[in-house]
């Protein structure tokens, strides 16, 4: 059990699967028979009653959820009703918390101001739009279904209903340049949101893209051009007043992602649906002499096999693991070292019995870090070179 503990429920269906997307996810086509999106809220509410009794069984008492989260896929493609009825099965299996965060992701394209209003009504108060570019060609290479219009409709809307609106940008699409990612960038913060994700191209051989990127008939990633193109967002979003806080995503003071600030911070959480992962930690003296440990579980990942494991009355674990405390230590510096609330030293010297101040005026000489009140934070640069960084301070710490 943790000070804090996060639901995320997974919803795995998209109307068309994106070139550059490895996730777990599936369109009508992929489905076959036996798996469907029109049963999918009942299913992941018997999958949330299971994982509760499974976590009584182990001891397993937490708070009432300080956030909850849906991802994808594309959650709205499922019926706004149907994101209320789950949120509401989590207020009555765990409670939620009073002020809670309550997000979902949106494709601009899957909602409009009535889903958007029923959204705000049932107890949501945030929405994250997947914009990905504000460039109609960038768009079409990354094989989004919105326009432009859709988003800044999307996003309209959620502020007139009184959500917080946050959007999500790509770079390092082939074929954008400079020029096309500073109009994304200036598109987003017109439109006034107070919370902005921007994340590098990443692309799997396994994925249309990728062997697109293979046969030569797209240019692969520039590890040159995607530095730059972090520098321009990170500059834009501090002139236009959000401050990143963590390396991927900056924010208005007050509307960072809590729930993600959660994982950053390895609180407890369930993960509901398909493929979804799920951390807690058992308490100590269990009767499995779990001993307090973490521990790491994932879903089976075909929406089919899923609901086949709901159905007979398991919860549908594929699998889990005990995270023991070197492995622990070093998701805590990795996590660390993103943030700009940055890595507390005297809490990992403490666990480890190690000095590591020279490591971090090696690091603060290389212009990587600075640290602050007993906390290593990350510059401009050593976000750009993080793996760097968390090397470095792995050399020393993990020996």
């Amino acid at each position: 059990m943790g000070a804090d503990f996060e639901v995320y429920v997974h919803v795995p269906f998209c109307l068309r699967r994106c070139g550059y997307c490895d996730f777990n996810t599936y369109t009508a086509s992929d489905l076959g028979a036996g798996a469907s999106r029109a049963n999918y809220a009942r299913m992941a509410a018997r999958e949330m009653e299971l994982v509760h009794d499974w976590q009584c069984a182990h001891g397993i008492a937490e708070p009432a959820a300080s956030t909850v989260f849906f991802g994808g896929g594309t959650p709205t493609v499922l019926s706004p009703d149907d994101l209320v009825f789950l949120v509401e099965r989590i207020r009555t299996l765990w409670g939620i918390a009073p002020g809670a965060e309550i997000t979902t992701e949106a494709n601009p394209d899957t909602v409009d101001e009535t889903a958007i209003d029923r959204l705000a009504a049932g107890g949501f108060t945030r929405i994250s739009f997947g914009m990905q570019s504000a460039v109609p060609h960038v768009l079409r290479t990354l094989d989004r279904t919105h326009t432009p219009a859709h988003v800044m409709r999307g996003v309209r809307a959620a502020q007139a209903a009184g959500l917080d609106a946050s959007v999500d940008l790509i770079y390092g699409a082939p074929g954008e340049s400079l020029d096309d990612w500073r109009t994304s960038v200036r598109s987003a913060l017109d439109l006034g949101v107070r919370h902005l994700s921007a994340y590098a191209l990443t692309v799997e051989p396994t994925t249309a893209m990728g062997r697109r990127i293979a046969a030569g008939t797209l240019p692969k990633p520039d590890d040159d051009d995607e530095a730059a193109k972090y520098e321009i967002v990170d500059a834009m979003a501090q002139v236009a007043g959000l401050e990143w806080y963590e390396i991927s995503n900056w924010a208005a003071p007050g509307h960072e992602s809590r729930h993600n600030l959660g994982y950053w911070r390895n609180v407890d959480w369930a993960g509901i649906g398909p493929g979804a992962h799920s951390h807690y930690r058992l308490p100590a003296g269990g009767g499995d002499g779990g001993g307090g440990r973490a521990v790491r579980a994932w879903d089976t990942l075909h929406p089919r096999r899923w609901g086949q494991q709901i159905n007979e009355g398991q919860v549908p674990f594929a699998d889990h693991e005990s995270i023991d405390p070197q492995a622990d230590l070093e998701e805590t510096i990795m996590l660390g070292l993103r943030l700009r609330e940055g890595l507390d030293v005297q809490a990992v010297q403490a666990r480890t019995g190690t000095d590591f101040a020279p490591v971090v005026q090696e690091l603060a000489g290389d212009g990587l870090v600075t640290c602050t009140q007993g906390r290593i934070i990350p510059t401009l640069r050593g976000r750009l070179l993080n793996d760097t960084v968390i090397q470095r301070v792995f050399s020393v710490v993990l020996h």
